[in-house]
């Protein structure tokens, strides 16, 4: 399978490892590492969304987990291969026995959220086969440091019921972000953000095509650092 080429790294691909895709790119962009110094990411896949955030932030030192041995394998090439290479580390492991006396001020995760089919295609990375909200939410609230952030993209019918399993785990939403796939269409996708604090909530909206297969100016401005957009 052909890499999926940045500006500044590179993304080697695996047909047995969920692909890059549009969430991924929205949360590594999206997702508020300004001022983390530790960050978690759970289920890295290939490691795009740790990469991306690494390079929005010089100075953060990042870990990615992920259950899937090929997708962790996968994520210590791509690491390995990026100019951040030095603040990345991964581990094969799963999230429910994962240890550790460090606290995160930033766990970002684009979980699975699919309900258990028949297919076998990226079972582990699109279903709720291994990680479930409840596990993931719990997990974190656990983990974060006093003011770290929990940054999810999950679709739009989940949201309420995200939200309240965060609120049960004492964790406040402050940020969200309506994704639409096309102006003028229901909303696709939710960045939220939860923190320990209760805080204003900021709400906006993002639009990622003005029409079909032509990106919108705020896409286009948010990625810029980051696709080669062919002219």
């Amino acid at each position: 399978m052909k890499p999926f080429t940045f500006k500044y790294f590179e993304i080697q691909q695996s047909k047995d490892v969920f692909r890059v895709g549009t969430d991924g790119v929205l949360l590594g962009a999206l997702a508020n590492v300004a001022h983390a110094w530790e960050v978690l990411e759970i289920g890295t896949g290939t490691g795009l969304i740790s990469l991306m955030l690494a390079q929005r932030n010089t100075q953060a030192f990042f870990l990615g987990l992920d259950i899937n041995k090929e997708a962790a394998l996968l994520t210590q090439t791509n690491f390995e291969h990026s100019p951040f290479h030095l603040r990345l580390k991964n581990s094969h492991q799963d999230l429910k026995t994962f240890k550790t006396e460090k606290k995160f001020d930033l766990i970002v995760s684009n979980p699975p959220y699919f309900e258990e089919s028949g297919s076998g295609k990226d079972k582990i990375a699109r279903q709720t086969v291994e990680l479930n909200f409840q596990q993931l939410i719990a997990a974190s609230a656990k983990l974060l440091s006093g003011k770290g952030i929990l940054s999810v993209i999950i679709p739009a019918e989940a949201g309420d019921g995200f939200i309240q399993i965060a609120l049960d785990n004492n964790l406040f939403l402050t940020r969200k972000i309506n994704i639409k796939g096309i102006e003028n269409s229901k909303t696709k996708r939710l960045v939220l953000e939860f923190s320990s604090a209760e805080l204003p909530v900021e709400v906006s909206d993002f639009v990622i095509e003005k029409s079909p297969r032509q990106y919108s100016d705020l896409y286009l401005e948010l990625t810029k650092e980051f696709h080669v957009f062919k002219k």
